[in-house]
């Protein structure tokens, strides 16, 4: 995995370009810890920071072949096979790296080889032939791309942040951005920062010199499903199956991340038994490994659980645990603000897993995730619970109600209308949802909310492990984000998908045999969370402390809505309302940062 950035402008590159080119990559260098490289030519600049897990000495970029250039992020899955296809077609390699795969595939195939591609990935490509630059985004978003206009051209880059090293760019934020912002509704397309867009997953970006052009490659379908179930389970399987065992190539240590779940536990089992042994990891917290507090999302200790999988896959299985007064450490908290490029996180959850993925890196440079499986095979409680079915509304806006919501300040309100452009988005997704005809009104529903789940509250999640497991030089990958089980997944009747009443049906029949039965029968739980009285009682006193230091923050915040709060018992403050108090101090550590330029 790695880290890209660079820019095209057809007037040609001004002067001191280089040097704002060694500036752009080097905000990248979490990313790619390895090697940095760039490129420059009359009218492009191409950056990049390598991590090493593939072919360590011959994958340097940007790689030049010919008149193609190539500044690439990823790992393509299926590159042997498509090596030996352009060998037979005359293609010569001078590497075993993916990179020169993908390079000497647009030569061979154009735009069109995105369709060969499986994998997770974000590129750009020059090719001098007909001045033209290419961005590319893999199907699910996996992997981030942004991109801005400049003076004849555009700029681009894994992260925001290095777009702001650009002359003609600086890290500005109007009323469109904190909408985008604090909807939590994860549009695709717009960002944070003004003028600042993503290239949607499935998509490839065109700029040459008379014309720019976006188009979709990839997007989900719904086709007629003629399987029956024990046929469906068996499909799902052999689809986990080859996802799976495609993605544990690496020339460096790769080791799994273990909650105890039946998602994590089904690709620690199938990668322990491709690859012979492994290391697998899981997070705990001091308070909740002495006494077990539950709340609205978490039901169980997921550790006890995890440390049973372990032992039955037989990985060399390690938990991380974690004494909450370093989640309050403002060191680890800036660094996570500063990695996110944005003040809408999850507080302590982000906090502890960029120091599990710190103590994860120590051994290991690719983890394998168990992530996008409730998303495939309908986990969520929302699936399955008549409050979220019936609700109008986006289902995760319904799990905390408005406790968590961040406290806006009062005159901002009639500026931003957050209820009004959370109805509107909710019209315009609906639309954008593909049905069978003559679906009955369940099946019709259950597709919304997979639709949902699948293109908006995955890509949030996917956008925050990689910018949490990328600021520590960790490559994570996600065997359920295989399009083709996403596809296939995704034309599941519900009749099928739910044939047992609960949720991932499909998936906890097809995982038999892989997973102890206390884990195959375990609840939906999501990722633990600190409940010690300390960790609020710092919390509430760092939230203090950023009002009363910010006149910027409090400026953006309802102090009114804030007080009862911070006010409140420790050991009495509700899992929401603590999340409120986690955004207010995450937003005076983001303004502190990146220094915004607020217009409103």
């Amino acid at each position: 995995m790695c880290g890209i950035t660079g820019w095209v402008c057809y007037h040609g590159l001004a002067d001191g370009s280089a040097t704002t080119l060694r500036a752009m990559t080097d905000t990248l260098t979490p990313r790619g810890p390895d090697a940095s490289g760039v490129w420059l030519a009359r009218q492009v600049a191409f950056g990049h920071r390598r991590l090493a897990v593939l072919d360590i000495e011959g994958g340097t970029q940007p790689m030049v072949r010919e008149d193609v250039v190539l500044t690439y992020s990823g790992e393509i899955y299926n590159h042997h096979e498509l090596r030996d296809e352009l060998r037979r077609r005359g293609h010569h390699f001078t590497t075993r790296s993916d990179t020169e795969v993908v390079l000497r595939a647009y030569q061979e195939w154009g735009d069109a080889m995105v369709d060969r591609l499986v994998g997770m990935y974000a590129f750009a490509i020059w090719d001098e032939s007909d001045r033209r630059l290419l961005l590319v985004r893999d199907r699910l978003g996996v992997k981030p791309l942004y991109w801005a206009e400049i003076k004849g051209g555009i700029a681009f880059a894994s992260e925001p942040k290095a777009l702001f090293e650009h002359p003609e760019l600086e890290p500005t934020v109007d009323a469109a951005g904190l909408r985008e912002a604090y909807s939590l509704l994860f549009n695709t397309g717009p960002t944070l920062w003004a003028g600042v867009r993503e290239v949607p997953p499935g998509t490839l970006l065109s700029m040459s010199p008379d014309d720019r052009r976006e188009r979709t490659y990839w997007q989900l379908e719904v086709h007629e499903h003629t399987d029956d179930r024990n046929t469906t389970i068996a499909k799902v399987e052999e689809l986990l199956n080859v996802a799976t065992r495609s993605q544990v190539e690496a020339d460096v240590p790769l080791c799994s991340l273990l909650s105890g779940g039946l998602d994590s536990t089904v690709v620690t089992a199938l990668a322990a038994d491709e690859l012979g042994g492994l290391r697998s990891y899981a997070v705990d917290y001091s308070d909740q490994a002495e006494k077990f507090t539950g709340d609205v999302l978490r039901t169980g200790h997921d550790t006890p659980f995890a440390a049973e999988a372990g032992a039955f896959i037989g990985t060399e299985h390690d938990t991380v645990v974690l004494d909450p007064k370093l989640l309050l450490d403002p060191g680890h908290r800036a660094a996570v603000v500063a990695c996110r490029d944005s003040p809408i996180g999850v507080g302590d959850m982000d906090t502890s897993l960029y120091l599990l993925f710190g103590r994860i890196r120590e051994h290991s440079t690719v983890a394998l995730s168990g992530e996008a499986a409730d998303e495939v095979f309908a986990g969520y409680p929302w699936f399955h619970t008549p409050r979220a079915i019936e609700a109008a509304t986006f289902p995760w806006l319904l799990v905390t109600d408005d406790e968590a919501a961040m406290p806006m300040h009062p005159d901002l309100a009639p500026l931003l209308r957050l209820g009004e452009y959370q109805a509107d988005t909710y019209a315009d997704a609906l639309a954008a949802v593909p049905h069978l005809p003559d679906e009955d009104a369940v099946e019709h529903r259950q597709r919304e909310l997979q639709h949902l789940s699948l293109t908006r509250w995955l890509r949030q999640l996917l956008h925050r492990k990689d910018r949490l497991s990328m600021a520590r030089g960790l490559e994570v990958r996600v065997p359920y984000c295989d399009h083709r089980l996403v596809e296939y997944a995704f034309s599941i009747p519900w009749q099928i998908k739910a044939f047992d009443g609960r949720e991932k049906s499909v998936l906890r029949a097809a995982a038999r045999g892989l997973a102890p039965e206390s884990v195959l029968m375990r609840p939906k739980n999501h990722y633990p969370a600190t409940h010690h009285p300390d960790y609020n009682r710092g919390l509430q006193d760092l939230a203090r402390m950023t009002l009363s230091n910010s006149d910027a923050v409090r400026g953006l915040v309802d102090e009114a809505q804030v007080k009862p709060v911070l006010d409140c018992a420790p050991d009495k403050l509700a899992w929401g309302h603590r999340l409120r108090l986690e955004r207010v101090v995450d937003l005076g550590l983001w303004l502190d940062h990146h220094r915004p330029r607020i217009t409103l």
